[in-house]
């Protein structure tokens, strides 16, 4: 008879010491995974997304060679006599467009990741609490690195001769890889405050598309209206594709390289810090 029937109270229950025993995973307690073990955890997640969903890379790989082909027939007889002339300038500048155009979408990927609920099991994980958001930048790292040399081996194939040479070259790609990281920070943050994927890309796209279009990207600021060349002068865009260049043609220039570590120190420092705030009160 059941103590519902009888009406009387079911007795209390104490497990014995080894029964809590048996159900407990036996060994030392493991310790807490360190700052850099988690983010490159999380990174390694970022690789296997694209693994099982390859066309992430489109952006990296068809855009920059449609890119690449398009404003150099375009615009390289006239502007440079000759493509091949053209191509000596631009190939930096476009490598640079593609590259940074990318950055957008680590904030599109991690406001997805927000609205299916898996930041909510990220948070309650005793880890480094930053390590998602580094996690998807170092991800987003190799993406920048593929689509730089995907630019590269097309633009060789197309005539472009650096006159730095490989060390030149490997040390522009790095500087380029480097202030991207730096700048996804900014779409992170966006990512964290907007509600919607279209929302960050829209935003995004409105950022992007004066830093890159009005810069020395395409032509020389020289040839623009001077309250042009006022905004061309400060954009970081323009620093960015004058160091690579530099650097690529055997030239390096320290002021511009100074600029841009400077630059990508205090976008870390300024968007790091909002994202982190953003993200502990999300």
């Amino acid at each position: 008879m059941s103590t519902a029937t009888t009406g009387q109270a079911a007795p209390d229950y104490t497990p014995s010491a080894d029964t809590i025993a048996a159900v407990l995973a036996p060994g030392a307690r493991p310790q807490r995974p360190s700052a850099l073990s988690a983010s490159v955890t999380f990174g390694w997640r970022a690789m296997l997304k694209i693994k099982h969903v390859p066309e992430q890379l489109f952006d990296v790989t068809a855009f920059p060679i449609m890119m690449t082909l398009m404003f150099t027939y375009l615009f390289g007889g006239a502007l440079a006599g000759s493509t091949r002339e053209y191509l000596q300038t631009l190939l930096p500048g476009i490598m640079v467009m593609s590259v940074v155009m990318t950055t957008m979408y680590t904030g599109v990927t991690l406001n997805v990741d927000i609205e299916k609920g898996v930041f909510d099991r990220f948070r309650s994980l005793p880890i480094w609490r930053p390590a998602p958001m580094v996690g998807y930048l170092l991800g987003d790292m190799f993406r920048y690195a593929m689509g730089s040399t995907v630019i590269l081996v097309l633009g060789l194939i197309l005539g472009f001769r650096p006159k730095g040479g490989a060390l030149g070259v490997l040390a522009g790609m790095a500087l380029l890889v480097a202030f991207s990281f730096a700048f996804s920070w900014v779409w992170t943050m966006f990512g964290l405050l907007l509600r919607g994927e279209k929302a960050v890309m829209s935003v995004s796209m409105m950022v992007l598309f004066p830093l890159t279009f009005l810069s020395n990207i395409l032509v020389s600021p020289d040839t623009m209206p001077g309250w042009l060349q006022a905004f061309v002068d400060v954009n970081p865009i323009t620093h960015l594709v004058a160091a690579v260049r530099g650097l690529m043609a055997g030239k390096p220039d320290g002021g511009e390289l100074l600029w841009v570590l400077a630059g990508a120190t205090a976008l870390i420092a300024v968007f790091g810090t909002l994202t982190m705030r953003l993200y502990n009160r999300k």
